[in-house]
């Protein structure tokens, strides 16, 4: 009956503009929520076949989505382990319950944004117990390669601020000028003494006392010296001798003209290096090219280490971490250097509305969301990390309100129906009377 069909109708227009009621609820509630993401309530009309004359209304079917894709604004914050994605793409992270078990299997949610602080146990975890998931990087600070389409590779992000580090020496860059007045015959012929720090194996302090012992020649300049290396963690053992000869020429008047090997590693004469092995191993020290001004020089009448540089370091405490836009987590050492402990990666996804949404603005990947692929920060479709900042809720208030206005109107219409049809259906009745 077409008035029946009119109730009908009007009965699930109230039931759809209700989901609707609740989906701009849920938002407004929701506008203070960092990360949230808004539903919003589509209506998809129902039609029904109908002959002749007469006309059966269908009624109205809703259907809600929560619009994943779509991103708040960034707001800055003073904690450097505050995350956002700028862009596309989604941190990894996992609930700390499961984490806790220690089992090794933690299902990995996605997320957009997030407070991470760390924990009793150095891992970082938001307030309502999210733990942030990356590659761990071996001991150099590299990362190696883990395989992209699983989350197979992912640990919790482990920061442990008693942690004590140290790196070795392995290269010496000298920047030494050489008397040229000492290889003079009339010259006493007297050493001069260089004594540089390196760092062993276990960040302790060794020295390399370098001497250059110049050659006398009975009459004119030699413009040679013997350079002879001994190392204080060997108790002054020689590890390396070297005649070096000096041009006088107008042109390259100065610089390195010969380097003869009488003991230690030989004289790259490519990069201008040689190889040495202190007590922890092998130490590459850079003396400068043939016919080159840097390195080692011979002019003028005095004795001026002008640059000396090595890498290396002394043990230092951690004593903060930060994460880069391209997610590597940097922890910064009392020594002033800084190491590469973690890498996090950005998930992205072909249909990101199609996964499914869980507690705390977290997200769970689906059949409809597609495979997963972990992305290196900036690289591919993805955005970028930003650290010091939040993402604010998707949801604009002023809209929200606007569509729930409509929704009561709409609501008031189809329950104003429903009265029309039961005055009507009253007509009815009483004409039978």
């Amino acid at each position: 009956m077409t008035i029946s069909s009119a109730l009908n109708a009007s009965v699930a227009g109230l039931g759809a503009n209700a989901t609707r009621l609740a989906a701009i609820s849920d938002n407004i509630a929701n506008s203070a929520t960092y990360g949230y993401k808004r539903v919003e309530a589509d209506f998809q009309s129902m039609v029904i076949s109908s002959s002749g004359g007469s006309y059966s209304a269908g009624g109205v079917r809703s259907s809600t989505q929560r619009l994943i894709d779509e991103s708040g604004s960034l707001v800055s914050t003073a904690n450097a382990t505050d995350l956002a994605v700028r862009g596309r793409g989604m941190l990894p992270v996992a609930l700390s319950s499961e984490v806790e078990v220690g089992n090794g299997s933690h299902q990995m949610f996605l997320t957009t944004t997030g407070s991470f602080r760390t924990d009793a146990d150095g891992r970082l975890v938001t307030e309502s117990g999210l733990v942030l998931l990356g590659w761990p990087a071996n001991p150099d600070g590299t990362v190696p390669e883990f395989p992209r389409d699983t989350s197979d590779g992912l640990q919790p992000v482990q920061i442990n601020v008693n942690q004590l580090t140290g790196e070795p020496t392995t290269r010496l860059d000298l920047g030494v000028n050489l008397p040229a007045t000492e290889t003079e015959s009339t010259a006493p012929g007297d050493p001069q003494q260089l004594s540089i720090e390196y760092y062993d194996n276990l960040g302790k302090s060794e020295n390399i006392l370098i001497a250059f012992t110049p050659t006398i020649p009975a009459t004119g300049s030699s413009n040679e010296w013997t350079m002879t290396l001994t190392d204080s963690a060997q108790s002054g053992a020689v590890i390396g001798e070297y005649v070096l000869t000096f041009d006088d020429s107008r042109t390259s008047g100065g610089t390195l003209q010969n380097v003869t090997t009488t003991s230690g590693g030989a004289y790259n004469a490519t990069d201008g290096t040689i190889l040495v092995n202190v007590d922890g191993g092998p130490m590459e020290i850079n003396i400068g090219n043939l016919g080159a001004s840097n390195g080692l020089t011979q002019l003028s009448d005095s004795f001026a280490p002008l640059s000396i540089s090595k890498d290396g370091s002394p043990v230092g405490n951690m004593i903060a971490a930060e994460v880069d836009e391209n997610g590597f987590v940097h922890a910064s050492f009392d020594t002033g250097i800084t190491r590469i402990i973690y890498q996090v990666p950005l998930v992205d996804l072909p249909n990101p509305n199609g996964m499914v949404a869980m507690d705390q603005q977290t997200y769970l990947p689906s059949p409809d969301s597609g495979s997963f692929f972990l992305w290196d920060a900036g690289d591919g479709p993805t955005g970028d990390v930003v650290s010091f900042a939040r993402e604010e809720s998707a949801t604009d208030v002023a809209g929200e309100l606007t569509d729930m206005i409509q929704t009561q109107r709409a609501y008031s219409s189809n329950a104003k129906v429903i009265q029309t049809v039961d005055e009507m259906l009253q007509e009815t009745t009483n004409i039978k009377r």
